[in-house]
C-alpha cells in the first residue's frame, strides 16, 4: 500500500477542486454577478492553508528529504522543479491577497488566479505522473506508512488538531454555493 503517496494524491484531488470553484466564483464575477468577495478572499486562504501550508509542507518537510536520501541523483531535478513551482504559487497566492485589500482589483486578482490555477494544474500533473511514481519505486511500504504518520503529525503541529477536516468543510460550504 502507497500510503504517503496516496494521502498527497487524495489532496490533489480536494485542491483540483478548488480551483474549479475558483474557476466557477471568476465567471460569476466577470458577468458581473454578485459574487461576495468574503468568498475569494475565503478561497485564497483555503489554497494558502491547504495546498501551501499542509501539502506543499508534508512534501518540503517530508517527502523529499526521505527521497533525497534515499537517492538524490534520481531526485535531485525532479525534486527542485517541484521546489519552484511551490515558491512560484505562493508570489501568485500572495499576489491574490494584495488584489482583494484594500478594495478589489479584480483585473490583478483574475490574472493571479489564472496563473494559479495553471501553475497548479501542471504541477499536480507532473507529482501525479512523475514524482509520485517515483517515490513509490523509492520508498520502501515501512517507509510509506512512516511518512504517512509523519504528514498526521504535521497537520497536528503546523495546522491544529481538527483543521484539516475544518478546511475540507470550507470547502464543502463554497462548492454548495459556486459549484463546479
Amino acid at each position: 500500500m502507497n500510503q504517503a503517496t496516496q494521502t498527497l494524491r487524495h489532496e490533489h484531488e480536494a485542491i483540483t477542486l478548488g480551483l474549479k470553484i475558483l474557476a466557477r466564483m471568476e465567471q460569476r464575477v466577470n458577468a458581473e454577478q454578485i459574487t461576495d468577495i468574503q468568498d475569494l478572499s475565503t478561497m485564497t486562504d483555503f489554497l494558502k492553508t491547504f495546498a501551501d501550508t499542509c501539502h506543499h509542507g508534508k512534501e518540503e518537510g517530508i517527502l523529499f528529504p526521505a527521497l533525497k536520501n534515499l537517492d538524490p541523483k534520481q531526485t535531485q531535478g525532479p525534486i527542485q522543479g517541484m521546489l519552484d513551482e511551490h515558491a512560484q504559487g505562493r508570489q501568485l497566492l500572495a499576489d491574490m491577497q494584495a488584489a482583494l485589500q484594500p478594495t478589489l482589483k479584480i483585473n490583478a486578482f483574475h490574472e493571479a488566479a489564472r496563473a494559479y490555477a495553471q501553475l497548479l494544474l501542471a504541477h499536480i500533473e507532473k507529482e501525479n505522473t512523475v514524482l509520485f511514481p517515483m517515490a513509490e519505486r523509492l520508498l520502501s511500504p515501512e517507509q510509506q506508512t512512516q511518512l504517512a504518520h509523519a504528514f498526521d503529525a504535521h497537520e497536528d503541529q503546523v495546522m491544529g488538531p481538527g483543521q484539516h477536516e475544518a478546511l475540507h468543510a470550507t470547502l464543502k460550504k463554497l462548492l454548495a454555493k459556486y459549484p463546479a
